[in-house]
């Protein structure tokens, strides 16, 4: 029998090995330890104490904004700043303490202080007496209501107290003026966001009197010099330079430009997510109306990125530039603030004129536009309204150029050349046809007629008489009625739905994608009685804007192209100094749609346009005698409804008329086209309309003739077959 076989014991060696190990591993630990603690000590603990990391935003000043000539219209004022970036975790009392510190060194002003901030600030500034004013009984009845909801007791626990205060309890901070400007600089400093520079005061650059101005000036020189030497005592307290955005000329074209936002604003509160995930901050300044916030993305420049470097009490103890800032791109409008100037000023005058006459008792506003017919660039845009100053009672002139693309009227027979080109589409009118002019009368309607019976007319002459039986017929026409006088008029409703199609290939009810927000469209008649298809034809029933006007009389002038208008002409890199920035990126010509229709009628058409301005009897030829250029167009009058905002002080509608105008010169080869619109003039016979007109093209043509040194070189625009030019086949 095998003996079994003797194994050898073997785990006393394996536990030396594992013992041996880990005494090699703790002595490189220790080792590693000792390195740490004594040959880096120092360093890690200073790195210790650098805990975070942060990156700040850096702001740069907005992109000018320029007329087409290059002139300066908003610009940036440099402001000496002061501001104070508030460290995380920092108590009330510690602001406070440093707005107490600041106060020694400049004098802040107190008049956006406010009842509730100066409650506030008592009950910080009080504590002992604040406690007083809730009862042990109020305070139990608040614990027994908030059991378990710490915030919400803390909430109603200060409420209370703010209730409780008194005018008395107010009355020693509101004699105390060095109290009222510490609550002012406190206000300032608790205002922003932890990290983020808040303005504490700003240069003042807005005293109208010289002499104010100079002494503020003065004064804010010493101010900002002695905070600068004190900036070691005030931590989170620094000078820099801020920017405040400058319209240059306040009264001109001020309401298209648009405002921004102020910092105390910052994001507008109904699109703050929108800008937040675009890189903006909360407090930052940006765009809330028209052009400055059309062109927002193009203004604001790219902020400079900085990384601070925060220790664990929350203080900056360095800043390094990751990467620097670039100012907004300056933006070229198509304005040329100078024609703009004298077209404000002849509104404005007229306007006045006529409002002192005996038909002004409802008429308060007036509105042109200027715009080149072959590239859609509008040259100017002017809007004025009379207003009640609250504080005087007195009248006084606002702007109002937005009016243009946000109000909209009836246009009378400035539509009648759609009207006929309407008639020669459909086939219902041939160019050259005569019709006989005299009143129609229909049963249940009142007598629609001209303003003389002209008899046999043909379609040229009832443009330069603006005959309104020729375009009832033709109205009549394309609904297929079957007219006999005193009978009712039956007509296929679908003769609206012809009207406005084709209409709105002019550009006339529908949006012209103007580069401006807020464009209204104008008002559609639902009543599709017989009477108000013959009131479509003369401009009595659906109503349009100013600057509809304008794009549908330039599709006229080009030859039957709808151009998109735009204010814009060109970006350009950050200008420096007076030198402006190299082009970025020019806003091309827009064709949005080509007239469905021969170029022969257009033609035609044109020559009747003519005709109204230059033959004897045309109704604006006696208003545009003896002028060196040649024009053309047609005029307008409707019957309306006075519809402002004094409308419900009168007892039911008040009868008014607008009086409109258009044209474009030379006829031959448009280069400017224009529009003026005059609502609620109480008679037909107030030729404000016609005024306007011949001073605002004398004077366009007078600044061209003055200019003429410098234009002789410029390159002719063209419509089509052009790099620039972009064409959207869109009959809207």
């Amino acid at each position: 029998m095998n003996k079994p076989k003797k194994y050898k014991i073997t785990l006393p060696t394996r536990l030396n090995t594992l013992f041996f190990l880990v005494f090699v591993l703790f002595s490189i630990l220790i080792l590693r330890l000792g390195v740490v603690q004594i040959v880096k000590g120092e360093d890690y603990k200073l790195e210790l104490e650098r805990t975070e990391n942060m990156t700040v935003d850096q702001s740069v000043p907005r992109g000018k904004i320029l007329d087409r000539n290059g002139k300066v219209v908003v610009d940036n004022t440099p402001l000496r700043t002061i501001t104070y970036t508030r460290k995380k975790g920092t108590t009330s009392g510690e602001l406070l303490e440093m707005a107490k510190k600041l106060k020694t060194y400049i004098k802040m002003p107190t008049n956006k202080i406010t009842e509730r901030d100066k409650k506030d600030f008592w009950l910080l500034t009080n504590p002992k007496d604040a406690k007083k004013l809730v009862s042990k009984k109020e305070d139990k009845q608040l614990k027994a209501q908030f059991k378990d909801d710490d915030p919400g007791y803390n909430k109603a626990y200060y409420q209370l107290q703010l209730d409780k205060i008194t005018e008395d309890n107010l009355k020693s901070l509101e004699k105390d003026e060095n109290a009222l400007e510490i609550l002012a600089i406190y206000k300032q400093m608790s205002a922003g966001y932890a990290l983020t520079p808040q303005t504490i005061k700003r240069e003042e650059v807005n005293e109208k009197d010289p002499k104010k101005a100079k002494k503020a000036k003065e004064e804010g020189e010493k101010e900002f010099a002695r905070v600068s030497e004190h900036l070691d005592e005030l931590p989170g307290v620094d000078v820099t330079t801020d920017w405040e955005r400058k319209y240059v000329y306040d009264d001109t074209f001020r309401t298209i430009l648009g405002n921004i936002t102020s910092e105390k604003e910052g994001l507008p509160a109904q699109n703050v997510d929108y800008y937040l995930a675009r890189g903006y901050d909360r407090n930052d300044r940006v765009g809330k109306s028209y052009i400055e916030k059309q062109y927002e993305d193009v203004l604001r420049g790219t902020k400079g990125k900085a990384q601070n470097v925060i220790d664990s009490n929350g203080n900056v103890v360095d800043t390094k530039v990751i990467t620097e800032g670039e100012p907004g791109s300056d933006l070229v409008l198509s304005i040329d603030i100078e024609l703009q100037g004298k077209v404000d000023e002849i509104v404005k005058r007229e306007l006045l004129r006529a409002k002192a006459t005996s038909n002004g008792r409802y008429l308060d506003r007036a509105f042109v536009t200027m715009m080149n017919p072959k590239t859609g660039e509008i040259l100017a845009m002017s809007g004025k309204q009379i207003v009640k100053d609250k504080k005087t009672g007195k009248n006084k002139i606002v702007d109002y150029a937005t009016g243009n693309l946000t109000s909209s009227y009836e246009m009378g027979s400035t539509v009648k050349a759609a009207t006929l080109l309407t008639g020669y589409q459909t086939g219902e009118i041939t160019p050259g046809q005569k019709q006989f002019d005299t009143p129609i009368k229909i049963k249940s309607t009142p007598v629609k007629a001209s303003y003389k019976n002209f008899g046999w007319i043909n379609d040229l002459d009832a443009l330069k008489y603006s005959s309104n039986v020729y375009m009832f017929r033709t109205a009549m026409a394309i609904g297929h009625a079957n007219y006999v006088e005193n009978r009712p008029l039956d007509i296929d409703v679908k003769a609206f739905d012809t009207f406005r199609n084709s209409f709105s290939q002019f550009g006339l009810g529908v949006k012209t994608g103007v580069d401006l927000p807020n464009e209204a469209i104008g008002f559609k008649g639902v009543d599709t009685s017989p009477g108000f298809l013959l009131d479509i034809a003369i401009g009595q029933y659906d109503t349009y804007t100013p600057l509809q006007l304008a794009q549908y009389v330039s599709t006229i002038a080009n030859g039957g192209y709808r151009i998109k208008p735009h204010v814009a002409k060109e970006l350009r890199q950050p200008s420096i100094g007076e030198d402006t920035g190299v082009i970025k990126q020019e806003i091309k010509t827009k064709v949005l749609n080509r007239i469905d229709m021969k170029q022969s009628y257009i033609d035609h058409v044109k020559q009747g346009l003519i005709k109204v301005y230059n033959e004897t009897g045309g109704t604006a030829n006696k208003y545009f005698q003896g002028v060196d250029y040649k024009v053309a167009g047609k005029t307008g009058t409707a019957q309306s409804v006075y519809d402002g905002p004094d409308r419900k002080k009168y007892n039911g509608p008040q009868k008014t008329y607008n009086e409109t105008l258009m044209g474009y010169a030379p006829y031959d080869n448009p280069e400017v086209a224009f529009v003026v619109v005059v609502p609620w003039l109480q008679t037909d016979q107030a030729p404000v309309n016609k005024y306007i007109g011949r001073d605002i093209m004398d004077e366009y043509f007078k600044l061209k003739k003055d200019r003429q040194s410098v234009y002789n070189d410029e390159p002719k625009n063209k419509i089509d077959n052009q790099d620039n030019t972009d064409t959207q086949n869109t009959n809207q």
